[in-house]
């Protein structure tokens, strides 16, 4: 290999914005790191640290997916109390008179 010849670059990798937007609206705690890491990652690539890009991506989607899970979770458990509740109600039948 020639001096100064650094060879391609590895191919580019995708910076995992799009599933840490997504996540934000699920579960905004979890989110802000995953976009914070994501945002790294195109930086790191531009410097040549592809292994920093790398981990940074790892990051970004592991608190992204984690964002995802609690938020489909609260969101279900919030779904299942409100109509337990309905149902609790309808059943419960109410006596009083007006």
């Amino acid at each position: 290999m020639q001096p100064g010849y650094q060879g391609q670059p590895p191919q580019q990798i995708d910076n995992n914005m799009t599933m840490s937007i997504v996540a934000i609206f699920l579960f905004w705690p979890l989110a802000i790191p995953a976009i914070i890491n994501a945002s790294k990652v195109k930086p790191l690539m531009e410097q040549g640290d592809y292994a920093g890009a790398q981990a940074a991506l790892a990051a970004s989607k592991k608190w992204s997916k984690l964002a995802l899970i609690v938020g489909i979770a609260w969101y279900v458990i919030a779904l299942l109390c409100c109509v337990l509740g309905g149902v609790a109600g309808i059943m419960g039948g109410s006596t009083t008179t007006y």
